[in-house]
């Protein structure tokens, strides 16, 4: 493969021709009317990465990458039609949001597959505000890794005070010199190593030029990683951005570790930055969590105009989501043990009831395992049960030479401790990022009853085995 010239920088089913009113309540049994949006999956041409390169072949929601920002606001319901245009079936994943487990759009398991032609209607209410996203659940190593992925903001009725409310999704793309996607997709090294790293990375779709702003400009950004597998590490030099949400959910604002941004797949964080640095100068925006490959996205750049000749001095702080405290003097106990993979230790794992040694795994293409058992596909025994509004405190441990961002769908956990120490700020997450030989303990009330998907959000890790089945029952 030869990579580009320029640098790295970004309830119902319907059948075919179904109406989508027919599945709509009526207005009497809601007690507000929903807010619609729609969403067609298909092939189509995109231009990625300018005008010096072809217009990229990839797959994407209604014609663009990202897909269209659907927007809410806490409280909301809304009605979000899908129609699909690809050819194969499909689901819509609602990353993050605490939704009914019917609403999920993880196939089979919460819902039949969307097939080639046909529509599907998800209805929802929206009890969180936050920064969210969506992308199918079904061979998402390429459906994703193609471009089908879109940002989902649901606003606080009373959000802080700010000038601009930017959102960045941000994707990698593994392009060739002709700037297609590069073939194949489930390559054998992505799936035992770090996943499917590309070499080009887009912000809303596009290579970033500049972020323009004004001295005194009040910004927040709200950042999204919806890559396959590369990890985002963004500072931004001669600037302090403060962290006020992660994965949607307040949190104390503060400033990142080491000044730096970390966001493993799935994840988002949303941060405040008041530009006071020197308008003279540009400032890079770098990412550099990879230490040997860090790289500049694109500067901030000041106009010559100022907005302000001070910070605003608002409150940056965010109401709480209204999610139900853990009680850890009543918690009960779960373990979850990753591992797998390049350089591992693991020599065997379960794999649809058997027990096979790792040629053998590798043979089928599985590489990882949760607490031994490599998983076959979305229905499965669940790793454990969890009985409705009981706190859970849940260890999860890395036992493996690579990251893993570990997602659990439907819910929202507390992270509570890291090897054994606190976690500052004990935030609010759907994910966490684990690094090789980690051990965190996190903390959740299991009040959203049904099957849920737990996973690596590393997709190939995720295709490979690194996924179970979390059951919360009624």
């Amino acid at each position: 493969m030869t990579n580009l010239k320029h640098p790295i920088t970004r309830r119902t089913f319907l059948g075919a021709g179904a109406s989508f009113a027919a599945l709509a309540p009526t207005v009497d049994a809601w007690a507000s009317k929903p807010k619609t949006f729609q969403l067609t999956p298909a092939p189509t041409t995109f231009d990625l990465v300018g005008s010096k390169y072809p217009k990229t072949p990839v797959w994407a929601y209604s014609g663009t990458v990202p897909g269209p920002m659907i927007r809410a606001v806490q409280g909301d319901r809304v009605q979000i039609a899908v129609s699909n245009g690809l050819a194969e079936n499909t689901t819509v994943h609602w990353h993050g949001l605490r939704i009914p487990n019917g609403m999920d759009g993880v196939p089979h398991l919460t819902q039949r597959p969307i097939d080639k032609g046909e529509n599907f209607l998800y209805d929802f209410e929206l009890p969180d505000a936050g920064t969210y996203w969506y992308h199918p659940h079904v061979r998402a190593t390429e459906q994703q890794g193609r471009g089908l992925y879109g940002a989902f903001i649901i606003e606080e009725k009373s959000p802080p005070k700010v000038d601009r409310d930017i959102t960045w999704v941000l994707d990698d793309w593994r392009l060739t010199k002709e700037a297609t996607i590069a073939e194949p997709f489930n390559h054998m090294m992505d799936l035992t190593h770090g996943g499917r790293i590309g070499n080009s990375v887009t912000v809303n779709g596009k290579l970033l030029d500049t972020l323009p702003v004004h001295f005194g400009e009040r910004i927040r950004l709200r950042i999204i990683n919806t890559a396959n597998a590369r990890i985002f590490g963004l500072m931004f030099d001669g600037h302090d951005p403060q962290i006020i949400a992660l994965d949607g959910h307040p949190v104390q604002p503060h400033a990142p570790k080491d000044n730096m941004i970390t966001l493993g797949p799935g994840q988002r964080a949303d941060v405040i930055i008041d530009f006071t640095a020197d308008r003279a100068k540009q400032h890079p925006i770098r990412d550099a969590y990879y230490t040997r490959s860090a790289y500049e996205l694109g500067p901030v750049v000041y106009a010559k105009e100022a907005l302000r000749k001070k910070p605003l001095d608002t409150p940056i702080t965010i109401a709480p989501n209204p999610l139900a405290t853990p009680n850890l003097k009543t918690a009960s106990r779960h373990e979850i043990v990753i591992s797998g993979g390049a350089m591992g230790r693991m020599r065997e794992a379960t794999f649809k009831g058997q027990v096979m040694g790792i040629r053998d795994l590798v043979g089928v293409g599985k590489i990882w395992a949760l607490n031994g058992i490599a998983a076959h596909g979305p229905v499965m025994d669940p790793i454990f049960t969890l009985k409705k509004n009981q706190t859970y405190i849940i260890s999860m441990q890395n036992d493996t030479q690579w990251v893993h961002p570990m997602h659990l769908h439907g819910h929202a956990f507390q992270i509570h401790t890291r090897n054994g120490k606190p976690e500052p700020y004990t935030p609010w997450v759907d994910t966490v990022l684990l690094g090789p030989n980690e051990v965190a303990e996190v903390a959740l009330v299991a009040d959203n009853p049904g099957d849920w998907l737990y996973h690596c959000h590393i997709l190939e890790h995720h295709a490979a085995g690194m996924s179970g089945v979390v059951r919360v029952t009624n």
